[in-house]
């Protein structure tokens, strides 16, 4: 099953700009059959305004247009709704314009004309991708909110005596440290002392989710649904979410690092432990 068929057309907003009015009507039409809430500007300017306004998930536009261009439109969306796909539209495509493109984060690079089902295909995967980096942000979010709350519950007296600073490990704000793990959200990475562990994106986001919910079991149709963003039934879960289990607790044993900080509950799923736990767990399997 393709990730995209279980997102919702009708929770989708994407947003057609494009100078020709014949091209945007066409193209909003093509979407709007699919189900997709869908609105248009004439212009990289208007399309800000309207961004301003409005969240889009998915935002498709021209790239030569009066004003504004396509690529400096996709720059500026990328810093105010990072989470947005861009897809991009030519009929004068090269290499260079395509490289900056990608560069700057576009998500697909269309040359015209384009038939509907390529424009449907990248609006699918487009938005799959925009879903995708809103959990991760989600995701982040709660891990930093409950590293914050565990540092507020140190006790005064812990905090009048710290222990001496030696040399103090330089940790980028960026990042965040669970259990023996020092997480990097924007590079795919994970560190354990001076080792570093490069993590796929779903090896990556699979981590962070367990993080997110440590303490209790996480079923595996759950972990699917979140981390994967498609919906499939328990028993097919378990063999989508084994083998990206298996490749995390490898890469942990590489550097030295017990793999058994990821659980399987049997029949139930899996769950993060507790690094003063997780040599010792009795309830836990490794399959």
């Amino acid at each position: 099953m393709e990730a995209h068929e279980s997102l919702d057309p009708k929770a989708a907003r994407i947003l057609v700009v494009d100078d020709e009015g014949a091209i945007r009507y066409s193209i909003s039409k093509t979407l709007q059959r699919v189900g997709y809430q869908v609105s248009s500007a004439a212009s990289g300017e208007e399309a800000l305004l309207m961004l301003d306004e409005t969240p889009f998930d998915v935002v498709l536009t021209d790239i030569r247009m009066p004003g504004l261009s396509g690529v400096e439109l996709l720059a500026k969306i990328k810093e105010r709704a990072p989470d947005t796909a861009v897809i991009l539209m030519t009929a004068y495509a090269s290499l260079g314009t395509a490289v900056e493109a990608l560069r700057l984060g576009a998500h697909d690079y269309l040359v015209k004309p384009v038939t509907s089902q390529d424009i449907r295909q990248s609006v699918a995967r487009g938005l799959e991708r925009a879903r995708n980096m809103q959990r991760r942000r989600i995701l982040i979010e709660s891990i930093r909110n409950s590293v914050r709350e565990l540092t507020e519950e140190v006790g005064p007296r812990e905090r009048r005596t710290p222990p001496p600073p030696a040399q103090p490990v330089q940790i980028p704000v960026n990042s965040m440290t669970i259990g023996p793990l020092t997480i990097f959200p924007g590079r795919y990475q994970i560190q354990v002392g001076e080792t570093s562990l490069n993590l796929t994106p779903t090896e990556f986001d699979l981590l962070l989710y367990l993080a997110a919910h440590r303490g209790r079991v996480v079923p595996c149709s759950e972990l699917v649904r979140e981390v994967r963003g498609y919906t499939v039934e328990e028993i097919e879960a378990r063999e989508v979410i084994r083998p990206h289990v298996s490749n995390l607790r490898r890469k942990l044993e590489s550097c030295g690092q017990n793999p058994n900080l990821i659980v399987n509950v049997r029949g139930i799923g899996y769950r993060l432990s507790e690094p003063s736990t997780n040599s010792n767990d009795v309830n836990g399997s490794h399959s």
